[in-house]
């Protein structure tokens, strides 16, 4: 298969990845999917048969500006599909397969003040990934469909794209060094990037080729990197200054490796997408010991730390917000989420001791705050949709940072109140 075609396929097997596991289940062992009559039938079939099931289109509806950025996505990444017909195809998808029910976004009230700004990004389609909130105060993303690192200046809105050298690099996580240069993960072409912020030149370090789908990055203390491997179920490790690498394989078969977190001590965690499991890895030996969560239907995705190494995990299989400890290895408490067991909790982060997170599963996506010493909740509706909230960080003086993928924005969120609520909850 041509090099472009393969890429065509990873783009729209990842993207696909946002799809219920209830409708990838269904497609699987189904025989030859018709797709309704019209004059863009014959195009589809072509061009999105050569890379995956039809039914990821039968199976899937969105809005007309969900489309629009779908079909961009799938243009950055090669689908072949002649310009001049591009509109008629977009019509043919909107009219026949229309924007589905989803739950909608269950509002908390409370004492807390947010303020949204957004930035729509400057390339159609590309997806906005990660953000990163660098100490400067600019934010970093990664635009995974089109090949880019994208810097915002919030003062000015100002916008630079920085893209890798090698093509179809589907850039994925993203942290900053000490230096103040970007490391990535090459989600498509299974490297590891570096982006000289000074200067502008990348820098590859190649995986080993079984190493597909290099997911989340982060630095520890010694300034090792750390990052999973999803489709692979790998863990690695790489020497920035040496560029040697090291892979070892999840315990669990297709345990799906996600959200990644490094402790006060060193150890990295992370999460098991593909299984009900939190695992730490020994930093000397590289040894896994994976913990088991309770239900066996959990499936936590993103994870986020607090300063004495408790952790906090969207669990997106079951609509619940997940507390682990890693001094005793064990889930000591859990919530569901305002939006219910459907409502997909994805992106989070923590701010001096409250938790964030996003519902991906309502519509539109939620943005909420969890208080562990109340366990009280409040949300608030993403104003431009969310179109899934894949990550989340904050800023320094903290501010939330949001990567909205199907929106194409990147947002920031001013968080105010926040010391009266606490005065008012020990009242």
């Amino acid at each position: 298969m041509p090099a472009k075609s393969i890429l065509t396929c990873l783009g729209a097997a990842i993207l696909f990845l946002a799809l219920p596991a209830r409708s990838q289940e269904s497609m699987q062992g189904r025989g030859a999917i018709q797709l309704p009559d019209g004059e863009a039938k014959e195009i589809v079939q072509t061009a999105c048969a050569a890379c995956h099931s039809l039914g990821n289109i039968t199976n899937s509806g969105h809005s007309p500006e969900e489309w629009k950025t779908t079909v961009a996505m799938m243009l950055n990444v090669g689908a072949n599909v002649p310009k001049d017909k591009v509109d008629t195809v977009l019509n043919y998808l909107i009219t026949n397969f229309p924007e589905r029910p989803a739950p909608p976004a269950v509002t908390v009230p409370g004492n807390v003040e947010v303020s949204f700004k957004e930035w729509k990004v400057p390339t159609p389609g590309s997806r906005p990934h990660d953000p990163l909130a660098a100490p400067d105060g600019t934010i970093w993303y990664t635009g995974h469909m089109g090949n880019l690192l994208g810097h915002i200046d919030p003062k000015t809105g100002d916008i630079k794209e920085y893209h890798p050298t090698t093509p179809g690099s589907g850039p994925h996580g993203l942290v900053m060094d000490k230096q103040s240069n970007i490391w990535f993960t090459a989600n498509f072409k299974a490297y590891i990037g570096n982006l000289d912020t000074k200067t502008g030149k990348f820098t590859e370090y190649p995986l080993d080729p079984e190493a597909r789908d290099p997911h989340t990055p982060i630095f520890d203390q010694k300034g090792t990197l750390w990052f999973t491997v999803q489709g692979a179920n790998m863990v690695g490790r790489l020497n920035t200054e040496t560029g040697e690498s090291k892979l070892v394989t999840s315990p669990t078969p297709k345990s799906n490796p996600y959200g990644m977190v490094v402790t006060t001590k060193g150890i990295p965690y992370f999460v098991e997408f593909g299984a009900n499991k939190i695992a730490s890895i020994d930093p000397e030996t590289m040894a896994i010991h994976e913990y088991l969560l309770p239900d066996e239907n959990a499936r936590p995705r993103r994870v986020a730390i607090t300063n004495d190494d408790v952790l906090y995990y969207s669990d997106y299989g079951r609509g619940y917000l997940g507390r682990f400890d890693t001094k005793t290895g064990k889930m000591t408490a859990e919530w569901l989420s305002p939006g219910g067991p459907k409502s997909r909790p994805y992106g989070i982060t923590i701010v001096d001791g409250i938790v964030w997170y996003s519902e991906a599963g309502v519509r539109p996506n939620t943005l909420v705050r969890f208080d562990p010493k109340t366990e009280k909740f409040q949300t608030w509706v993403i104003p431009a949709g969310g179109g899934v909230v894949r990550n989340m960080m904050h800023t320094t003086d903290g501010k939330l940072v949001l990567t909205e993928s199907g929106e194409n924005v990147v947002a920031l969120v001013t968080i105010k109140n926040s010391d009266k609520m606490a005065m008012d909850s020990n009242k």
